[in-house]
């Protein structure tokens, strides 16, 4: 029996990266870059820095919530694989070998595992970083193998965590793991492989559906263009699209919104007392959509949540699930906002903006890159694989890694 690590394995240490794969490694690098970069100054990153650099990068890339999303598997790829590849220096290939396992993990791991409460990111993550740190050390696929089967004890995270600072913490002690792994396989660690496997199956996996084929991250990966969970990104863009600029938000009497009970799972706080909390409550964020226009950063603060006007809103937000979907943009999403006036406009919306199915244009993503690094000495068109993780270590300084992750 061919276990699932070794086969994630030779997949890994063989992969020849195509042109289409490298420029997925490339817009990956620069949007993760660009969200490391806007949490700077947050608490979290700051608390992160006890972390290893990689882990504590990982943090920074996800505490915003701004960070790209692979559908099927409903992982956040870059944040956890951009930080692994860069701590070790591994490049495009290193960052495709890591997303690929990591997609197909998380694949493998289906909705069931999602909406069980796991933490995707943090659960296919493990392993996955451990995967690309053994490839970017060019160890044996022998040894890639071990280092996926020694980072399943660190394979855990939950959504119970969201909307608090453990859920970007829980990221970057997947990397953290991924990266201990590596090293305890470096140094001539031994496991059972099948370990990856009965670990899939404990958490509702199958390994039977590992698919080797197909593109470096099969499906591609959806970039956010609003700095909040991904459940919200169709939300918002039917909202903000249906009141247009001339619907004064005061004059709404009620906002009703249908959708499929897959697409709202993680969005566990209704009334968000705090801007982390905001992040991931579909109520709040139709009426920051309603009254800011554009939800960016402001719109996810303590004090925009906190707004009196804002709890109005919320208060008006009538929620009707459908039974059943699979993933977060199951269905279509159907938003009525009934006006004072009797006036009523509705919109329906299947495919949000930055979604695979309507990627992200070149325009949205340079204005996303210039919101995230505006004030900064930086520009994201002299970024590459080859120093960014300098000016990660600049901005972001960690714990310094092992001597044998960077010699």
């Amino acid at each position: 029996m061919t276990s699932t690590a070794a086969a994630l394995a030779n997949w890994a240490a063989n992969l020849d990266p195509t042109t289409e794969d490298l420029a997925l490694a490339e817009r990956s690098l620069l949007d993760t870059m660009a969200v490391m970069l806007a949490a700077l100054d947050h608490p979290v990153t700051e608390l992160s820095g006890a972390l290893a650099e990689g882990a504590s990068w990982a943090v920074a890339g996800h505490v915003l919530d701004f960070d790209d999303l692979h559908m099927p598997s409903t992982a956040h790829i870059s944040a956890v694989c951009v930080p692994i590849a860069l701590a070790v220096d591994g490049g495009a290939r290193a960052y495709l070998a890591a997303a690929g396992v990591m997609a197909r993990l998380g694949t493998a791991l289906g909705w069931r595992h999602y909406s069980d409460g796991w933490h995707t990111t943090c659960t296919a993550g493990a392993p996955a970083s451990a995967a690309g740190a053994a490839v970017a050390l060019g160890l044996s696929e022998a040894q890639v193998a071990t280092a996926m089967a020694l980072a399943v004890p660190g394979a855990g995270g939950v959504q119970r965590a969201f909307g608090t600072d453990a859920k970007s913490l829980q990221v970057g002690f997947a990397v953290e793991t991924g990266m201990r792994a590596a090293l305890l396989a470096a140094k001539g660690a031994r496991a059972d492989l099948l370990a990856l496997d009965s670990w899939l199956v404990l958490v509702g996996g199958d390994p039977a559906a590992v698919d080797l084929s197909g593109q470096a991250v099969p499906d591609g990966l959806a970039i956010k263009l609003y700095p909040c969970c991904y459940a919200l990104q169709r939300p918002i863009s039917a909202i903000s699209q249906l009141a247009g600029t001339e619907l004064d938000a005061r004059a709404i009497s009620r906002i009703v919104l249908r959708t499929p009970e897959s697409t709202v799972v993680p969005l566990i706080h209704h009334r968000p007392d705090s801007g982390l909390q905001g992040k991931f409550s579909l109520e709040y964020a139709v009426a920051a959509a309603l009254m800011d226009g554009y939800p960016g950063f402001t719109s996810f603060t303590d004090a925009a949540v906190q707004r009196e006007a804002a709890r109005a809103l919320v208060n008006k937000v009538e929620v009707n699930l459908e039974p059943g979907g699979s993933w977060l943009l199951a269905g279509q999403l159907e938003a009525e906002i009934y006006a004072d006036d009797g006036s009523v406009r509705r919109t329906r919306l299947q495919y949000p903006p930055g979604s695979p199915a309507r990627p992200v244009s070149p325009a949205q993503l340079a204005s996303k890159l210039e919101d995230c690094t505006h004030g900064l000495d930086t520009a994201p068109a002299a970024w590459t694989w080859g120093n960014a993780a300098g000016l990660l270590r600049r901005y972001l300084p960690g714990r310094p890694l092992p001597a044998v992750l960077t010699t």
